[in-house]
């Protein structure tokens, strides 16, 4: 098993923080990514880690602590009707993201990522948190293992949440 540290993440974390947003996009086996520079400066990407730090703003770094390296991070953060998110539901519901380095995928990272994210959001009150994958990502198995339900279709994007109360 892989020698992990789970902790908050810090101000220093931005730029890690902005490279896990452009991992955080699926891409089909076989497509064509879009450029690193073309999605994260999409507004409606970009608003994922933009001015991170607000009051609201919560997530977790995992480190590989014998190679003392981040390796991958989960965070969750709010929209409005006025700015929604892709998985967004309603004001009051943080959205979730999450990407782990390729290299380290399938290893029981994100799950753990996950549990700490979720124990966050109950602890600062949340009754669910939401977040928007694309149907055919094989993290779904992941998030419906963790409790998270469908609850909307956008193209082939799925809307999921799960309850905290």
């Amino acid at each position: 098993m892989l020698p992990l540290d789970i902790r908050p993440i810090q101000p220093t974390d931005v730029p890690f923080l902005w490279e896990m947003l452009y991992l955080c996009i699926y891409i089909p086996e076989g497509a064509v990514p879009p450029s690193k520079y073309e999605i994260l400066n999409n507004p409606d990407i970009a608003k994922y880690v933009k001015e991170w730090g607000r009051s609201e703003d919560k997530g977790y770094i995992a480190v590989d602590s014998k190679k003392g390296v981040s390796i991958g991070c989960a965070w969750f953060r709010l929209f409005n009707s006025a700015n929604k998110g892709y998985g967004y539901i309603n004001d009051t519901t943080p959205e979730l993201s999450i990407a782990v380095l390729p290299e380290y995928r399938n290893q029981g990272i994100g799950n753990q990522l996950i549990i700490c994210l979720l124990e966050e959001a109950k602890v600062s009150g949340y009754a669910a948190i939401s977040l928007s994958v694309d149907s055919h990502n094989p993290a779904v198995c992941l998030y419906q293992r963790l409790g998270f339900k469908q609850v909307g279709i956008s193209g082939t994007s799925w809307t999921m949440k799960v309850d905290l109360t």
